[in-house]
């Protein structure tokens, strides 16, 4: 594959590695919040996304309008998995619909928004989403996805034109079919349609990633000496770099079983040690509002 056009365009050559430390989650709870308002004035995250249907968006929105510098996109969401902590569509109560569980909430898991709502509605969802957050002030730099669930090849489009629209970069990977089949937990024809997108968008100068990591919600011991490894392993070219950030509060650890990896990430990320790593690994760290800047006009 052909060296990513971002890169010459930003001024980095197809050697660099040239990443977006990303948090995830924010508004999900107030820890989340708290956190990515603690990390953005360290300084060493770059971007961030919002839970439009989550009970904290509107504290993240407020925080987002206090600092319309903040790197935030709409982290679109159709699925809500604790337990018994909950959130449901924006857009309807319909259950023919097909995006709401027995309780009247987001499905709990990515395969049974694939196979139960209506496409037309998940794009409705998220379209509503979007509109919320700019309702609200946010002066948004891109749209990511939640448990990946709009990689499906009735969704997806939607999720493109949702891009185009409101010109704002979509996290969209220059895989193979094969890479993406492995990072996105999707089938043969799906990887390929997506593929077969990529390069019809790279066509069109939309800004694109070359690659997805995340540090995974498994295991909250050595969090530092895990994003050491997983920041060495960078290739050259842009990468998506997911950390869910949160500090350490009593609800948080009520709602869900990984709230110690999201204190080790928050934890991790508020050093000067990691800090150092990233500089001294020669890795170049920015953000989505530079690739907003590269949406082509005629889109």
């Amino acid at each position: 594959m052909q060296p990513n056009p971002v890169l010459k365009n930003l001024g980095f050559s197809a050697d660099d590695r040239v990443v977006i430390i990303h948090t995830d989650d924010i508004g999900m709870c107030q820890a989340s919040v708290d956190a990515f308002a603690d990390l953005a004035e360290f300084g060493l995250i770059s971007s961030g996304a919002v839970m439009v249907p989550c009970p904290w968006f509107l504290e993240a929105a407020a925080y987002a309008r206090e600092h319309p510098g903040a790197d935030l996109g709409v982290h679109l969401t159709l699925t809500s998995e604790y337990e018994r902590y909950r959130w449901a569509p924006l857009s309807t109560r319909d259950p023919a619909s097909g995006l709401l569980d027995e309780g009247g909430f987001f499905h709990k898991a990515t395969p049974d928004v694939w196979a139960k709502a209506d496409p037309e509605a998940a794009i409705v969802e998220l379209e509503t989403q979007i509109s919320r957050a700019l309702g609200e002030g946010m002066n948004l730099t891109h749209i990511d996805t939640h448990m990946g669930s709009i990689a499906h090849p009735a969704i997806i489009p939607g999720y493109i034109q949702l891009a185009i629209k409101y010109g704002l970069p979509p996290m969209i990977p220059r895989l193979s079919a094969d890479e993406l089949m492995g990072v996105g937990n999707v089938d043969q024809a799906t990887a390929q349609m997506i593929r077969e997108m990529v390069n019809t968008l790279e066509e069109m100068g939309m800004p694109l990633l070359d690659g997805l990591t995340a540090l995974q919600l498994v295991d909250p011991e050595d969090r530092f000496e895990q994003a050491k490894r997983a920041l060495s392993a960078l290739k050259p070219g842009l990468t998506h770099f997911i950390i869910h950030p949160a500090k350490d509060t009593p609800e948080l650890r009520q709602i869900m079983p990984t709230w110690a990896c999201r204190v080790a990430d928050y934890e991790t990320f508020m050093s000067e040690a990691t800090r150092e790593f990233i500089r001294d690994e020669g890795i170049q760290v920015i953000g989505y509002q530079a690739l907003k800047d590269l949406m082509p006009n005629s889109l």
